[in-house]
């Protein structure tokens, strides 16, 4: 088990040197920044002393962001307004009112994350974003320190809110009329409707020749082991290959699966399905030709690739795919989301693969998220007992719920992606 560091949030420049509290004229400006905003998106910002932000009355029916600690909001979002609003929810200088849930809070600025901003103050955007650093590069250190970042973490805390199969991506439900409603489905269910779903598509059956990139915790390889496929799963977390490890011998499959601590641009063989879900968003994008062209080079003639990855608009990935944002700083270091028609570009420039098949379930990731924070947060006591602290149970309560937000209105979505070389598409 590796434990959590209790999680560093920088305290704001006038909290820090009260001498210079009169001098926050940014802090002054972000206000009235964020009382801009508030009046585009039907949230009701409601400041200590019970007034709102934008002075208007309270309107009943909205959810409530209630302000803490104003100061030090105010002085976080002038800093950087796409880190600031993230590390203010981590220290809790704001949070969801009494009776309102985060994500209901979140949902509706997800929902006008293009419009809320008034137009002349998105011209001044290139003046607060910050650059991705360097050091989070994809290279073959950087990934294996990206990684391990995350997912190095606790496969005892993972454990504490996924369901049985330890997926740590999006379920798919079921959308028939006759299974009922989503919200009374089984998650664990759902998760194995989902590793069925990609191999599916990847046609993976008795004695194919399967390789995963991105291990997780086990699950899918075993899935494929089951069907009689030999598969060959390569992870940059030494503690996922472990404890996946040990699922696969309780499942008696040691003979079919070879589980590899490796970085994918150092795979060898060919392979009749190359298959890998919610690992691309860690590739970045210098890397998405090196991630594609690999995939096409383990292929045997006639082989299929599958890659279930989250998607965003390709307007909003040219728009901020060089920016440094929250996820990537606390969450997900050297993540990058891509969009569908960045795939399709990257595979036809670099590779013979040409995209054939795309299933988009984004509303599940959302109920998916849902179920997990309403997890974590029922664990929370277990979790903090494994050594994490307060802080960090803000950051990931922040961290789905902003996730869930984005898929619930779409400006996320998430997709397996059948692959295939040009002359080879199948049914």
């Amino acid at each position: 088990m590796t434990t959590s560091a209790p999680t560093p949030v920088t305290q704001p420049l006038c909290l820090r040197r009260p001498a210079l509290r009169v001098l926050c004229l940014r802090a002054r400006v972000a206000r009235g920044i964020l009382a801009s905003v508030a009046r585009r998106v039907p949230v009701e910002v409601r400041l200590p002393d019970g007034s709102t932000l934008t002075g208007e009355p309270a309107t009943t029916g909205r959810p409530v962001l209630e302000v803490v600690r104003p100061t030090a909001l105010f002085e976080r979002l002038a800093h950087h307004p796409k880190i600031g609003i993230g590390e203010a929810y981590m220290a809790g200088d704001w949070r969801a009112a009494p009776g309102t849930d985060l994500a209901d809070v979140l949902r509706p600025f997800a929902e006008r994350m293009t419009t809320a901003v008034p137009p002349g103050l998105l011209a001044l955007r290139a003046l607060v974003d910050r650059r991705i650093p360097t050091a989070t590069r994809n290279s073959l250190l950087g990934s294996r320190r990206n990684i391990e970042a995350h997912y190095d973490l606790s496969n005892e805390m993972f454990a504490l809110f996924l369901d049985e199969t330890l997926s740590y991506s999006s379920a798919l439900f079921d959308r028939s009329p006759e299974a009922g409603p989503v919200t009374a489905q089984d998650l664990e269910a759902a998760q194995l409707r989902k590793v069925a779903g990609i191999l599916d598509q990847a046609k993976v059956t008795l004695g194919s020749r399967v390789l995963e990139i991105g291990t997780g915790w086990g699950t899918l390889a075993i899935e494929a082991a089951r069907r009689g496929a030999h598969v060959t799963t390569v992870t940059l977390s030494r503690e996922q290959a472990a404890l996946a490890a040990e699922r696969v011998r309780a499942a008696g499959l040691d003979d079919l699966v070879d589980i590899r601590v490796q970085d994918y641009r150092e795979v060898q063989g060919r392979f009749d399905a190359v298959v890998s879900v919610e690992m691309i968003e860690a590739v970045g994008e210098e890397y998405w030709p090196t991630y594609f062209r690999t995939i096409d080079e383990r292929l045997v003639p006639g082989g299929i690739a599958a890659v279930q990855s989250i998607l965003m608009s390709h307007d909003r990935l040219q728009a901020t795919k060089h920016s440094y944002g929250w996820i990537q700083k606390h969450i997900f270091p050297g993540g990058l989301i891509p969009s569908l028609e960045a795939i399709d570009a990257t595979t036809r420039e670099h590779t013979a693969l040409r995209v054939t098949d795309v299933r988009a379930f984004g509303t599940d990731y959302a109920e998916t998220l849902r179920r997990w924070r309403e997890r974590f947060l029922a664990a929370w006591p277990q979790v903090a007992a494994l050594g994490f602290d307060e802080t960090f149970r803000r950051k990931w309560e922040f961290y789905l719920a902003y996730c869930e937000a984005g898929f619930a209105t779409g400006y996320l979505d998430v997709a397996q992606i059948r692959m295939e070389r040009s002359g080879t598409t199948t049914g």
